[in-house]
């Protein structure tokens, strides 16, 4: 006990004497050096990566056991059980009458009506990106999987979430700046995949991106890494935290609100590591959810690839972090919980890992990405082939009738363009905007950003409208990623395979209708001057001249 706490001693003498060092050489820098050249990364507070970085982390891990070792063992579990367990319950017996359910939603309503009022009192026709919304959610009834087992509070209590995050995040730029940093130190982390591939691939495959082993690699790193905090008890301490969180907010289950948070950073094939070991007893709603949670958001990794096609970074972080809640919301109106759920947090088990050592459990996280990558290389292959034969089908019908140019994509940028109009898409834009979904419906995303900023760049469209189209190409829902996803999930869970497959299609179409319906509130949100002045910023770091914007 006492080298123990000796150890502890000596540690936090330590960290002491690093915070005391750290703050004399930002004085220092800041005193002298800076005066001269403003530039250097230490100067200023640096929130993100200098100093103010270093405060925030200590701060962070010193509350975080002053509360758990201090305040919630000598005075949070008193406060629980006498006052707040007790106001809880209360109100969820209050709030869950239907005549008190009805007018919070009225008086809901009635607080976005005001705000909608100021928000475009001056360009009313940005009213216009509410048709969107409302469309699919009345889709949403139509088609739901059972009609009396839809649970409005998930619903409206999600979509509200989703369009204040898109307030905090586009309206405010001190949101927006927090997301992007946490977006860029998960990409960063990330990252650092790439110096394996590297060491085993060579430069040449990694430097022309070749996506089988410039992209899958990082799949290997994480599942070591998850694999690694699963042995520590951390992973599941995260579950549950998390999980108890979002489920306390929106009614879900644990595990499919912490892949929909964990989605925000991660890609649709890393985040389901987070539950892998959960994922045998998920319901088939759950599933669903899970899904359209990969569907509906971008990973980490790939964000490089859209900025330097020139994507907002702002636009893609914020597009994630709306999709959080709105993924549980609309999918759990398109195919509400009709099963008792095995993963709530009062029922779920926190599954101990089988590895014998630290050592162990990282080789096995290893070795266990093997399947998952294997998986999705056999189902992109195959899909994207797929897509190919379709296209060369229809341009051969075309050629018939002297309009070879008529293909897949073709077709359906004119199926679009309703859809780009009711997302708040000027109609002299919408043509354009409807060719962008088109390819990253049928392509991918990668392709429908490069295409995108080259309208951008030629002054084609507006900047409001290129904004519109960043979120509504956010996702991974596309031909390829349905095959990847697939692949993964069934690699995770072999025996699960016929309802993974089952609800793909619909998981598919759900995630693209929540990354409209986010498209659709940045229409409202997003300021023309503003937008213009961003994507000039933009293309002044890319090296690329924008005439107009």
């Amino acid at each position: 006990r006492w080298i123990k706490i000796g150890l502890h001693l000596v540690a936090q003498g330590l960290i002491i004497a690093y915070f005391c060092y750290a703050t004399y050489h930002y004085h220092d820098l800041n005193t002298y050096d800076c005066n001269w050249d403003g530039t250097l990364p230490l100067c200023g507070i640096r929130f993100c990566t200098g100093y103010g970085m270093l405060v925030l982390l200590l701060g962070f891990i010193y509350f975080g056991l002053f509360y758990y070792h201090i305040f919630k063992p000598k005075l949070g579990r008193m406060l629980h059980r006498n006052y707040l367990h007790p106001a809880s319950v209360r109100w969820h017996k209050f709030s869950r009458q239907r005549v008190v359910s009805a007018a919070l939603i009225v008086i809901l309503l009635i607080l976005l009506a005001i705000y909608l009022f100021f928000e475009t009192k001056d360009e009313p026709q940005k009213l216009v990106s509410l048709v969107a919304p409302c469309f699919f959610i009345l889709c949403g009834w139509v088609f739901s999987t059972k009609r009396s087992e839809i649970k409005w509070r998930i619903v409206v209590t999600g979509i509200t979430c989703q369009f204040l995050l898109g307030v905090f995040c586009i309206r405010w730029t001190v949101g927006r700046q927090i997301f992007e940093c946490l977006g860029n130190k998960v990409s960063t982390f990330l990252g650092y995949a790439t110096d394996g591939a590297r060491f085993v691939f060579g430069d040449f495959l990694i430097d022309t991106n070749t996506f089988a082993f410039a992209i899958l690699p990082v799949i290997f790193f994480f599942s070591f890494f998850i694999s690694v905090l699963y042995y520590l008890g951390t992973m599941q301490w995260v579950v549950i935290k998390l999980g108890w969180v979002l489920q306390q907010i929106l009614g879900t289950t644990v595990c499919e609100s912490v892949t929909a948070a964990a989605n925000i950073f991660l890609g649709m094939s890393e985040s389901p590591m987070l539950i892998r070991p959960y994922i045998n007893k998920l319901t088939k709603s759950e599933i669903h959810s899970i899904m359209v949670s990969g569907f509906a958001t971008v990973s980490g990794t790939v964000l490089a690839a859209y900025l330097s096609f020139g994507a907002s970074a702002a636009h893609l972080i914020t597009s994630s972090v709306m999709a959080a809640p709105a993924t549980l919301a609309i999918s759990k109106l398109y195919m509400p919980e009709t099963e008792v759920s095995q993963t709530s947090s009062d029922t779920i088990q926190l599954e101990k890992s089988e590895d014998s050592s630290l050592l162990d459990a990282a080789s096995s996280g290893a070795s266990n990405a093997v399947p998952i990558v294997l998986g999705i290389i056999a189902n992109i292959v195959a899909f994207v082939a797929f897509i190919a034969f379709l296209n060369g089908v229809v341009s051969w019908f075309g050629f018939l009738i002297g309009h070879e140019e008529i293909d897949f994509e073709w077709i359906f940028s004119k199926i679009f363009i309703p859809l780009a109009w009711a997302m708040g898409v000027p109609w002299e834009d919408c043509d354009i905007i409807a060719k962008v979904v088109a390819t990253k419906t049928i392509i991918n995303e990668f392709v429908a950003y490069e295409r995108l900023g080259n309208y951008i760049e030629n002054n084609e469209i507006t900047a409001r409208s290129a904004g519109i189209a960043t979120f509504a190409i956010c996702g991974f829902a596309n031909p390829s990623s349905l095959g990847i996803l697939i692949g993964s999930l069934s690699a995770m869970a072999p025996n699960r395979r016929g309802t993974i497959t089952s609800v793909a299609f619909r998981a598919f179409i759900v995630g693209s209708i929540v990354c409209f319906i986010s498209a659709s509130f940045a229409g409202i949100l997003i300021q023309e001057e503003e937008e213009g002045y961003n994507y000039r910023q933009i293309f002044e770091r890319l090296g690329r001249r924008n005439r107009t914007l």
